[in-house]
C-alpha cells in the first residue's frame, strides 16, 4: 500500500511536471526550455525532454530547432555543474547531498571516474541516470573539460535528437500519451533510474 510520503513526493513531482509544461503555453517556450536544460544539469529534478515535447506538439515542425534548444542548453549546464564542483564544492556538498545528489552513487563515480570518464558520462548523458552527479562529480575529479563536453554533446544529442524525431514523427499523440499515463510513466522512470544506478556501479566494478 503505497505511504503517505509516496504520495506527496508523487505529487510534488506532479506539481513541477505541470509548472514546467506551463511554460510551452506561452511565448517564452523556447526560453523556458534553454533555462531548464541549463539547470537540470546542475539541480533542478524535472528533465527537459518533458517540455521539449510538449513544445513540440504544439509545433512538430520545429521538433529538432526544440531538441537543438535542449542540447545546447544542457551542455553548457553541464559546464556549471563542473564549475560547482570545481570551485564551490567544499562549500556546497552539505546542501546537495541533503537534497540533490545521493551521496553513495557520487562517491562511486568520484572513486573511478578517471579511468571510464568518457562513457560513463555518455551514459549519464542519454539515459536516466542522474547526469547532474557527473557533472558535478567532473569538476571534483578534475575531468578534462573536451571530455565533458564531447561525452556531453553525443550522449544529449541522442537523447533529445531522439525525443525530437518522435515528435517529428507523431506530434501531439505522444503528449496526451504521457498525460494520460503519468503515474505508471512515473513508476516506470524510477526503474529505469534504479537500473542506472546498477548500470554505473557494473561500470565502475
Amino acid at each position: 500500500m503505497e505511504s503517505e510520503s509516496d504520495r506527496s513526493g508523487r505529487n510534488v513531482v506532479r506539481r513541477l511536471y505541470d509548472w514546467v509544461l506551463s511554460w510551452a503555453e506561452t511565448r517564452y517556450g523556447g526560453v523556458a526550455l534553454f533555462v531548464l536544460a541549463f539547470f537540470e544539469s546542475s539541480f533542478f529534478p524535472i528533465p527537459p525532454d518533458v517540455l521539449q515535447i510538449a513544445l513540440s506538439a504544439g509545433k512538430p515542425r520545429n521538433a529538432f530547432w526544440y531538441a537543438t534548444i535542449a542540447l545546447f542548453g544542457s551542455v553548457l549546464g553541464a559546464l556549471l555543474g563542473y564549475c560547482i564542483g570545481y570551485y564551490f564544492w567544499a562549500a556546497a556538498s552539505d546542501f546537495f547531498f541533503t537534497y540533490i545528489l545521493n551521496k553513495n552513487l557520487f562517491d562511486i563515480v568520484s572513486d573511478k571516474y578517471n579511468s571510464n570518464a568518457f562513457w560513463s558520462i555518455f551514459t549519464a548523458a542519454f539515459t536516466p541516470i542522474p547526469y547532474k552527479i557527473f557533472t558535478i562529480a567532473a569538476g571534483v575529479c578534475q575531468i578534462s573539460i573536451p571530455i565533458l563536453v564531447v561525452a556531453s554533446v553525443v550522449g544529449r544529442g541522442m537523447r533529445f535528437f531522439g525525443v525530437g524525431l518522435l515528435m517529428f514523427l507523431f506530434g501531439a499523440g505522444i503528449r496526451s500519451f504521457i498525460d494520460n499515463h503519468f503515474n505508471k510513466l512515473t513508476i516506470i522512470f524510477t526503474i529505469l533510474l534504479i537500473g542506472g544506478f546498477v548500470v554505473v556501479k557494473f561500470l565502475f566494478k
